[in-house]
Formats: C-alpha cells, sequence, structure tokens
C-alpha cells in the first residue's frame, strides 16, 4: 500500500514539474519580444526598478550613481523577470564594473520578498492615516520615522527598543555605534543624529525597524574582522554587498578534509560573536546552511544573511544587573523535526553575560547528526572516517554540543570541539 502510494505521488511529482516546465516554455515562446528586449535593457539603471520613489522609505542612496549610470549590470537569467516567480527572496547576481578595478561579481538584496516590501508601505500608511493605502512620502512624516527629525540629539533606547532583533534591547553604546557607523550619509562618523538630514535619519529609521541587516554589516564590519559580508551601499530599495562564494549547502559532501575546516570555522564564528574584545554579544537567531557562504579562494566562511541577529551589550549587563545576570544560560535543545529550528528566549538573551547560545545554534543546525537540511540528515561532519568514527569522541563532543547531558555540558563540549577540530584540520592539511 505505502509503496503504491509512494508511486502515485511520484508519478504526481513529473505530472506538476513537466506542466510547469511546459507552461514556462510557452511564456518564454510567447515572450520572445520582449524577454530579448529585457536581456538588452540594463533595469539597474531605472529609478522605477530600483524603486526609488519609495525615498525616504528606502534603503539609502549612497550607490544610486553607479546604479544609475549603468555601472551594474544584472547576470543574464537575472534580467528575465518572467523568473521572478522562483526568485521569492528578491536575491540577484550583478556584475558591478569599476573604469580601472574590471568588473567583480555582486549580490543585490531587495531585503524582503514582494509582498514584504508592500506591506511596509500599508505599515507605514496604517500608522500615519489608519488606511492602508495612501501616498507614501506624505505620510511617512507622521510616522515616529519623522518625529525624530529635527534638533533630536541622540537616537536613544527608548525610541527605537524592540523595533527588530537588532534593538531588541539596544544600549546607549549600540545606537551611538549604529549612528557613527551608517553608510549612506556624507557625515558617517559622527554619533549625533542631529547631523543626519531629515532623509537620512528617516531611512535609518525605516532600516531599523522592517530589516536591519544593512546596519549589521555596517556596524560590525568584515573590514574589522568581523564574519559577515561587505556591505557595499544602497540605491531605493536595493542593496549591495559583495559576492562571497557559494553557499555552505554546496559543501554538505564535500571532501572529509574541507568539512572539517568548514566546522572548525563555524564553532570560531560562534566564539567570536559571544565573547569579543567589544563586548557586544551577536546572537544567531537564524542558523541554516543558506545563511552562510564560502569562499573559493580563501576558503573563508562568511554570514551573508544577517537579518535576525540580537545585539546584547555585556557592559550594560553588568552594570544594571538584572536579576540571574551572571548565571550561565543553557539554551534548551529543540528536537522539532523541522529544518533550522531553535529554541531561544530573547529576554534572557539580553539579560545574561554568559550564553551558549552560538554553540547550541551551530552544532544542532549545521554540524550535528540533528541537522537536517533539503532532504539530507547527518550534519555538515556526516560519515567521518572509520577510525574517527571508531573513536567516537567527535560524536560525543557533538552530541553533548546540541543536546547536553551534563549541567553546563554544552560550554565545555564546545571548546573541547573547537580545539578537536583544530587539531583534525592541521592533520590532514
Amino acid at each position: 500500500m505505502l509503496r503504491l502510494v509512494s508511486l502515485k505521488l511520484g508519478r504526481l511529482y513529473r505530472y506538476v514539474k513537466l506542466a510547469v516546465l511546459g507552461s514556462l516554455a510557452a511564456a518564454l515562446v510567447l515572450n520572445t519580444h520582449s524577454l530579448l528586449a529585457s536581456l538588452q535593457r540594463n533595469e539597474l539603471s531605472e529609478r522605477r526598478f530600483l524603486q526609488l520613489n519609495k525615498c525616504p522609505a528606502c534603503w539609502g542612496t549612497s550607490w544610486c550613481r553607479k546604479f544609475l549610470n549603468g555601472q551594474l549590470r544584472l547576470e543574464s537569467w537575472g534580467r528575465l523577470r518572467l523568473l521572478d516567480f522562483f526568485n521569492v527572496k528578491n536575491v540577484y547576481f550583478a556584475r558591478y564594473g569599476e573604469p580601472r578595478e574590471g568588473s567583480r561579481r555582486v549580490v543585490l538584496k531587495r531585503l524582503g520578498s514582494a509582498q514584504e516590501l508592500a506591506d511596509i508601505d500599508t505599515k507605514i500608511c496604517r500608522r500615519a492615516t489608519g488606511r492602508g493605502r495612501c501616498d507614501l512620502l506624505q505620510a511617512l512624516h507622521a510616522t515616529e520615522f519623522a518625529s525624530l527629525n529635527g534638533d533630536v540629539r541622540l537616537l536613544t533606547p527608548d525610541a527605537v527598543e524592540g523595533w527588530s532583533d537588532l534593538v531588541h534591547c539596544p544600549s546607549q553604546r549600540l545606537l551611538d555605534r549604529l549612528v557613527r557607523r551608517y553608510a549612506e550619509t556624507k557625515d558617517s562618523g559622527s554619533f549625533l543624529l542631529r547631523n543626519l538630514k531629515d532623509s537620512e535619519r528617516m531611512q535609518l529609521l525605516i532600516t531599523l525597524a522592517f530589516n536591519p541587516e544593512p546596519l549589521v554589516l555596517q556596524s560590525f564590519p568584515s573590514d574589522e574582522g568581523w564574519p559577515f559580508a561587505k556591505y557595499l551601499g544602497a540605491c531605493g530599495r536595493m542593496v549591495a554587498v559583495n559576492y562571497v562564494g557559494e553557499e555552505l549547502w554546496s559543501y554538505f559532501n564535500a571532501p572529509w578534509e574541507k568539512r572539517v575546516d568548514l566546522a572548525w570555522q563555524l564553532m570560531e564564528i560562534a566564539e567570536q560573536l559571544t565573547n569579543n574584545d567589544f563586548e557586544f554579544a551577536l546572537y544567531l537567531l537564524d542558523v541554516s546552511f543558506d545563511n552562510f557562504a564560502v569562499g573559493p579562494r580563501d576558503g573563508k566562511v562568511i554570514i551573508v544573511d544577517a537579518e535576525n541577529v540580537l545585539v546584547a551589550d555585556k557592559r550594560l549587563i553588568r552594570q544594571n544587573k538584572p536579576e540571574n545576570w551572571d548565571v550561565w544560560y543553557e539554551s534548551k535543545f529543540d528536537d522539532c523535526d523541522k529544518e533550522a529550528c531553535l529554541s531561544f528566549s530573547k529576554e534572557i538573551l539580553c539579560a545574561r553575560v554568559t550564553v551558549d547560545h552560538n554553540y547550541y545554534a551551530v552544532c544542532q543546525n549545521l554540524l550535528s547528526r540533528h541537522a537536517t537540511w533539503r532532504g539530507t540528515s547527518g550534519g555538515l561532519l556526516h560519515d567521518p572516517p572509520a577510525e574517527i568514527a571508531k573513536d567516537g569522541r567527535l560524536e560525543a563532543l557533538l552530541d553533548e554540543c546540541a543536546n547536553p547531558k551534563k549541567r553546563y555540558g554544552r560550554f565545555q563540549a564546545a571548546k573541547e570541539l573547537r580545539e578537536y577540530l583544530a587539531q583534525l584540520s592541521n592533520n590532514v592539511r
């Protein structure tokens, strides 16, 4: 009976697949003329495609001259708007050319699906007028995004707390950093909010509220050693970041030596984001194989999706001493049988100095036997060589890191796992 059902489902899947491919082929034939035209056009130099008309309800304008001058061009298939149906996340690959430097690949993001971007407009209209549709630019001036304009000196925690994961529990020190490093202004370097133009302030606040990823990349830049993709600039509702390489999931079946090195880097990233000299803990709330990429030349692992990052100021926690602030916090294992599950309390992440969340997220969702992704299971370190499997130490450390059996077991397991992976990586190089 089960075999019969599976055969029927298999046939149904093939029929649906053929129908989709047939429909796509028919659409290509019927729209040949418009397709050829779209391949010749450079939509990245068009204000409407960039949604520049939405500004200052947008991500910025620092790269508009490069976009509008035609220095960026979508790669071949990215020019076909028919394929936008499959590009739900609105992520595009493009070539960026400088006269003296040649061209290089960059990644362009709208920072949301078409529906999510439409929802931004609706929310702004509702906040200003109570209606879902309105004159967006006029309505913007009746929202809290405009109320912080004028002579307001600082961006303060009480004004933006809870707007997004980035500022779920902001400190003044974090907000000063966000303003000082804001790349969409010519006056970057000042932490005074009043030094920004009205439009720049609104852009900053809207980014902070709806998708703070650009602010994470700007405030914790790769140039200073943070493990994030490099922020390049924005125009309208299109952000440009550097292209890192293939996503981590494409290395799922890479040679063992490569996977060991990647696993070690992932644990090092978890450690760096948890404990650093700046005393900011950056907690990754969304950890999956498509949120990381690997450089093709240096093999370096980089975070390429930083929308869901919570920043806790350890210095402020020590100063305020909330209840149990100095008690080590252990994240609870979440066996939910789905991809990329994590169990956490944002309030606790904001109130404890010593937290194992990043170790837990990397071990459970990427490295251990509990990790699943696109039908695969066993984690990045699946099928180790016979001598390592026989020894059993790797499996024991991964299990304790993902689902600890001893109190504070994950902290110790994470430390030992980093050391063990470093040892294995050195041995195989």
